[in-house]
């Protein structure tokens, strides 16, 4: 049998696609859907389903909106409103003149408010930055305006926050929509306002509706919850845009019945400081706290168990529940111990990478999954100038890679089809794209690629619960801080490897004997790298000896870093390398480069390590030093007992560097004999091999290549087109 290029209808067949549709198009709908060979279609977020969707041969998704979407309700019961825990500027006092505070002076008047109906004595504090402590209610006063705070007795030279609870008025996720699209021009649209089901007349009333809602609508087959409760942190400025995000945010999640219920269960009572975090909220950078983690807990069962009376509700009417991985998504946890309690038939979320696409993809406890791929239809990419088509590549380019080593069940588009329809070549190039997800099914013959026989395990502070999450900030969103190690992750995504998340307190009982690599990424002081959790001797321990007993450990970053007892990393001696923070100055550390290793041995240019980590130096000769700029240390390798070890200073997502931590990989796991047939020579070419004996090939640029891959009856020589892949059949094999 001749080598199969994909690509085409006939070998892909259809389905496995949903399209989004709106009314008015139903000619341009019908020819869209049997070009794509699309076999689902729903509406998107401002729109209804036509009457089309009676006459289509296809299933239909509804999107629904629980905490959002009737503000009848909203207006009459606005005590139960969701909350959130924010924080004003912080101010500095001059003199101790009483000092006044606007609590509002950084966010949007139209979709926050100072609560002034709850018990502020309890649920507002008032703080002096500068000694890190809080003020008494005594010393401080609410004025009239509900929205000024007067610390009454400062100290000059103090800095002072209000930490508050504050009102919702207004969905961050419709207000998005709403001012992307400019919505304010159309008459019938509304501000839609959010409540909250801890409340138990909300519940009901968000129970019954369901109910309701179900009956009405026979011809839905699919409800996309989009999604629940509690949004992630999503706060505009005083200009409308967006001041602070944080995807994995449980500031909005907030109420005074559920931090009663807290307290009732847990025994202890949290403050306003325990969610404002000094103005960080519980980003996922920092190292949770005990507060923290309870709180996550806490609001994951509860959210999960009232999940789980919606989607029987859905399947008592005879359809499927899907939940959108977005908006309202804070406490589903989809990695969390409680998750399979939710009853839910399917997950679809946003495709931006292929961290993103794992993320989704290797959800467990539910039927399929699907990714929502990118560019959403809307009009800050589809207008005339824009360039729709460069995205979907980038997008499908990076998330192929992830698909191949867990595929997603199904992909498909959100946005307004009448955007879309006004860029042929992007309708061209979204019938590639289909047809190449579709041959991935068809050509495996449903089976996963084989994976080399060991595990990697990653590991932060965050563990299973952020698994393919970790330093996402918003969402698949490129941060300068971020990017050098984000790409770990990314690489990992679409390598042959089986890998696994855990957490330092996992590690603390014991690296599981199944995991063969540990890999340990971010920036110092973070969840990632580990902070303070590095503080305690006993993790230093337990990793020391997985290395010394003949595991492997790649660092990436600031791996272990907390200063104490004579070194920066408290991993210094396994990974051969140090940062000098500048208290070992007068120590002379010279190092030689040997610029020729396994680890580097398919570099096509010099390393990128990106933002890089300034100041790492050799710590003993037993460090092999694989690249190095003025004296610093930026790539290397070492020996610990019968283990082994690699640091980089920093790790971008690129084809080179998804290489060398694949070649790092095998060479931490002593298993660097068996890397040829896991690896095409070209780094810009991956292969998956599968257990029927096929080979797919496929090429991660926008430009044509040639290489060299391995099979069972040896090396073949392929060619691939920009963006191409390539399966090997049978004898081909």
């Amino acid at each position: 049998m001749a080598p199969q290029a994909l690509g085409r209808d006939d070998a892909a067949g259809a389905g496995r696609l949903t399209l989004p549709i709106q009314t008015g198009m139903d000619a341009q709908v019908r020819e869209l859907m049997e070009r794509l060979g699309a076999d689902a279609v729903r509406n998107s977020d401002g729109t209804e389903l036509p009457e089309l969707v009676h006459e289509l041969a296809a299933k239909v998704y509804s999107t629904y909106f629980v905490g959002r979407g009737d503000n009848a309700w909203a207006d009459a019961h606005p005590d139960e409103a969701t909350r959130i825990f924010l924080s004003s500027d912080r101010v500095v006092a001059t003199d101790e003149s009483p000092l006044a505070i606007d609590l509002t002076a950084s966010w949007f008047a139209e979709q926050v408010r100072p609560d002034v109906t709850c018990d502020t004595a309890r649920w507002w504090q008032a703080y002096d930055r500068t000694v890190g402590e809080p003020l008494s209610p005594a010393a401080w006063r609410l004025e009239e305006d509900g929205h000024t705070v007067t610390v009454l007795e400062p100290q000059a030279g103090h800095a002072y926050t209000v930490s508050y609870l504050a009102t919702q008025t207004w969905d961050p996720t419709q207000m998005y929509n709403y001012l992307t699209n400019g919505w304010d021009q159309d008459p019938t649209r509304v501000k839609e306002k959010p409540f909250d089901v801890r409340h138990e007349a909300t519940w009901a009333h968000v129970r019954a509706h369901l109910d309701g809602w179900l009956r009405d609508h026979p011809e839905v087959d699919v409800v996309r919850f989009t999604t629940f409760f509690y949004h992630f942190t999503l706060v505009y400025g005083p200009d409308a845009k967006e001041r602070f995000v944080d995807w994995f945010g449980y500031s909005a999640s907030v109420s005074v019945p559920a931090l009663e219920a807290f307290e009732a269960e847990y025994g202890y009572r949290l403050t306003p400081e325990d969610f404002v975090d000094a103005g960080y909220y519980n980003s996922p950078f920092r190292v949770p706290t005990r507060a923290f983690r309870d709180w996550i807990s806490f609001q994951h069962r509860f959210v999960t168990s009232r999940v789980r009376e919606l989607t029987d509700a859905v399947h008592a009417a005879g359809k499927e529940a899907m939940m959108f991985l977005g908006d309202n998504w804070i406490g589903t946890e989809p990695y969390g111990e409680h998750f399979a309690d939710a009853g839910l038939d399917a997950v679809v979320g946003s495709v931006g990478s292929g961290a993103t696409c794992r993320m989704i993809a290797d959800i467990p406890h539910v039927r399929y999954t699907e990714g929502r791929f990118l560019p959403y239809f809307f009009p800050d990419v589809f207008h005339p100038d824009g360039d729709p088509v460069a995205e979907a590549n980038e997008s499908w380019l990076q998330a192929r890679r992830a698909i191949v080593r867990s595929p997603l069940d199904r992909i498909g588009y959100g946005g307004y089809l009448s955007l879309a329809v006004e860029h042929p070549d992007f309708i061209d190039r979204v019938e590639e794209i289909v047809a190449q997800f579709r041959s991935l099914h068809t050509c495996s013959g449903g089976q996963r690629p084989l994976a080399a026989p060991f595990k990697v395990a990653v590991i932060s502070s965050w563990g299973r619960l952020r698994s393919w999450m970790t330093h996402m900030v918003a969402h698949a969103l490129w941060y300068r801080q971020t990017y050098s190690y984000i790409g770990v992750l990314e690489a990992l995504s679409g390598l042959p490897l089986e890998v696994s998340f855990l957490s330092f307190d996992d590690l603390r009982e014991g690296v599981p004997s199944d995991v063969a690599v540990l890999i340990n990424a971010g920036g110092t002081g973070t969840a990632f790298s580990g902070g303070r959790e590095w503080d305690d001797p006993a993790l230093v321990e337990a990793v020391n000896a997985f290395i010394a007993r003949g595991g492997g450990f790649i660092g990436v970053g600031a791996p272990s870093d907390h200063p104490r007892d004579g070194v920066t990393f408290q991993l210094a001696d396994a990974l051969g390398v140090d940062r000098e923070t500048g208290w070992g100055l007068s120590t002379n550390r010279p190092l030689e480069v040997q610029p020729d290793h396994f680890i580097t041995a398919d570099l096509t240019a010099s390393f990128d390590d990106g933002e890089g980590t300034p100041d790492v130096v050799v710590t003993g000769h037993r460090t092999q030093v694989l690249d190095a700029a003025d004296g610093q240390v930026r790539l290397a390798a070492s020996h610990f007992g019968a283990g082994r070890t690699v640091y980089a200073t920093g790790l971008p997502y690129n084809a080179d560097n998804s290489r060398l931590l694949h070649r790092a990989i095998f060479w931490a796991a002593g298993a660097e004999s068996d890397f040829e047939r896991w690896a095409a020579v070209d780094p810009r070419v991956e292969v998956a091999t599968y257990p029927g004996g096929q080979l797919l090939a496929f090429n991660n640029t926008l430009e044509p290549v040639t290489t060299q891959v391995h099979t069972p009856r040896g090396p073949r020589t392929i060619h691939l087109e920009a963006g191409g892949q390539q399966w090997l059949l049978g004898d081909d094999a």
